[in-house]
């Protein structure tokens, strides 16, 4: 009956860390700074170092060893190197609509978010979102067209899997 007892006291830290004379989770939060440096300098460079670690979970990181893992078992790179050779008309169509989906979401992204300081771009410019997204549904589908020959019903799971890739390799850098 006692292991019992200890451990319901055991569940009450987890619930409730800083009550009950219960260690704080993030022993980085309680040490001094070196060196003489500032608290401002020491709160950011936790604050990055929690930011990054949010953003790397297990989540992203076996989409992004899912992306490494089609790309080299599927032999992607020189698949998608010969189907340009082919002069694949919808190959090309694909890419075209991905680059105008990419340069309106950089467009959103660094000049209005960044550049101009418009956090809620999407309420000032409506018509973005829909855009990006109509854009990138059909480069999508002319890419699954370019690719049904070579992967058949496999295409739209690979290419899927290479753009969950993509986007969380690309969450990890900002």
């Amino acid at each position: 009956m006692e292991a019992g007892v200890s451990g319901g006291d055991g569940l009450a830290r987890l619930r409730h860390p800083l009550r009950r004379g219960a260690e704080p989770r993030d022993p980085l939060l309680l040490q001094p700074p070196f060196g003489g440096g500032g608290m401002a300098e020491e709160s950011s460079a936790v604050e990055t170092k929690r930011k990054l670690l949010a953003r790397l979970n297990i989540h992203s990181a076996s989409w992004i060893l899912a992306s490494i893992a089609v790309t080299y078992y599927f032999d992607f790179l020189n698949t998608i190197r010969e189907t340009l050779q082919a002069d694949s008309w919808w190959f090309v169509s694909g890419s075209c609509l991905l680059a105008a989906c990419l340069s309106v979401a950089f467009y959103c992204i660094l000049y209005l978010e960044w550049y101009c300081g418009i956090g809620d771009y999407d309420a000032q410019y409506p018509a973005l979102i829909p855009i990006t997204t109509a854009t990138f549904i059909a480069a999508a589908i002319c890419f699954n067209v370019a690719l049904w020959p070579v992967w058949s019903f496999m295409t739209p799971l690979l290419l899927f899997i290479q753009f969950m890739g993509v986007v969380m390799l690309m969450s990890l850098l900002g």
